[in-house]
């Protein structure tokens, strides 16, 4: 008889309102009751506000109950929650649910869909495919794919992802890197740790592809410390992986040499600047470095450098398996293919929204969020850290594209934004975000 399919998000959000509770209660009464299941620890869908999400599958199909409670597992059990039972927390198919079927997946396709510390799971939804074609296809197709693609580093600057790599690539040296900034830590961002919780090879495949593009044998991933789960994942995948044979000295018997280090930051925000995180890596003080030479010539111990955020690297695998044409279609302007909004603040539908570049603040924020938790008009909204702009009202139709942002003096950054409703203090806003970049800037 086939086991019946139980998911429960392992997932910081999620684990911070109950879901390892919510596990531990599910457990318990399937075996009290006799019911043989299968538990699942996924990752999330990004749909934040409805944690813990859990599901139960039926005949193939996910049925999805919502913001479920330890305390309501036994009325679930009773109204048929094995079978997809009607029960208040019900909230129907997984592929049903507007939030995320009107989203774009592209990167985070495989978050909350997979069990993220299996590689069975994960090879079974392409996981390595696109690290097997570029061992085949050779470096130069891969840096053509990207350039193609048009992807612009996500994690602050925008600049082009293919130029980057070439760069490195064309650079002698007998030993080259891949740096992962995974010190996420600007206002209301959270996609990089859904994803490294979510999709932990996904990142690690990345990684690998963009040192077999540059002739790069080693990677370091510069986790920032207050993310406890997600270093714990991410240790575990590296392990799986090296046992596996997609890490290593000799990557499936291709003669690919490649491996990851993960590396815990120290609290500090000054950190996701690329050069200071480079400057901690070697184990010096963490503070930005002169503009030149660049991480691409002379990066971490001096050696030419790729530093790419998570998001940015973990675009890199659909691109090489569905094509960089079809990536650069999608977007608007230079600002090509896709953006994992995160939607924070005084927000009714807080989460992650991954769409195509050109929607438009207004469309993430009354389409997606439902606008504010607290029904009042929005005032201001945050986007790109505090080291960017508090964007009034009247701007809220303003497209997300990296130049239209520009023009009105803000940027998209990381793709964090914090709402605001009409009885927020602007002027103590700015203040504590000065306050914070003061503080971490010694």
């Amino acid at each position: 008889m086939t086991r019946t399919k139980m998911y429960v998000p392992r997932e910081t959000a999620a684990v911070s309102v109950g879901a390892d509770d919510v596990a531990l209660a599910i457990a318990r009464l399937a075996k009290k009751t006799g019911v043989d299941i299968e538990l699942i620890r996924n990752g999330s869908w990004g749909a934040s506000w409805l944690e813990p999400l859990v599901e139960v599958e039926v005949d193939g199909v996910r049925i999805t109950y919502g913001n479920v409670s330890a305390t309501d597992i036994q009325s679930m059990f009773e109204a048929g929650f094995v079978t997809g039972g009607k029960h208040e927390r019900r909230l129907g198919p997984i592929n049903e649910i507007p939030y995320l079927i009107n989203q774009d997946r592209w990167t985070f396709w495989r978050c909350g869909l997979i069990n993220p510390l299996s590689i069975e799971d994960f090879e079974l939804h392409q996981g390595f495919k696109a690290l097997t074609k570029v061992i085949a296809d050779g470096a130069e197709a891969v840096l053509d794919a990207v350039t193609d693609s048009g992807l612009r580093g996500r994690g602050g600057a925008g600049l082009p992802t293919g130029i980057k790599w070439r760069t490195v690539a064309d650079t002698e040296a007998d030993q080259k890197y891949i740096a992962c900034n995974a010190d996420e830590g600007d206002s209301g961002t959270f996609s990089d740790r859904i994803l490294m919780e979510g999709d932990p090879f996904g990142l690690l495949e990345s990684m690998a592809i963009a040192g077999f593009a540059v002739g790069a044998s080693k990677g370091y991933i510069y986790l920032r410390s207050e993310y406890p789960l997600a270093h714990s994942i991410l240790s575990r995948a590296i392990e799986a992986a090296r046992n596996a044979g997609w890490l290593g000295n000799n990557i499936q018997g291709s003669g690919f040499a490649f491996d990851i280090e993960l590396h815990l930051g120290a609290g500090s925000y000054v950190c996701g600047e690329e050069t200071a995180m480079l400057e901690s890596l070697e184990g010096k003080k963490g503070i930005d470095r002169y503009k030149l030479p660049l991480p691409a010539h002379a990066g971490l111990f001096g050696k030419p450098t790729v530093v790419n955020n998570v998001v940015t690297l973990a675009s890199v695998p659909n691109i090489i398996n569905l094509g960089g044409e079809r990536y650069a279609g999608m977007g608007v302007n230079r600002s090509k293919g896709t953006l994992a909004f995160q939607l924070a603040g005084n927000i009714k539908r807080g989460g992650l929204v991954e769409k195509s570049f050109g929607i438009t603040l207004r469309e993430l924020i009354e389409d997606f969020g439902g606008g504010t938790a607290s029904g009042r008009p929005v005032k201001a909204v945050q986007v790109g850290g505090p080291l960017s702009a508090y964007l009034p009202a009247d701007q809220l139709d303003t497209p997300m594209d990296y130049e239209a942002f520009v023009e009105i003096d803000a940027m998209i950054g990381h793709g964090g934004i914090v709402v605001f409703d009409d009885t927020a203090n602007m002027a103590q806003l700015v203040r504590r975000s000065r306050r914070k970049l003061r503080t971490n800037h010694g």
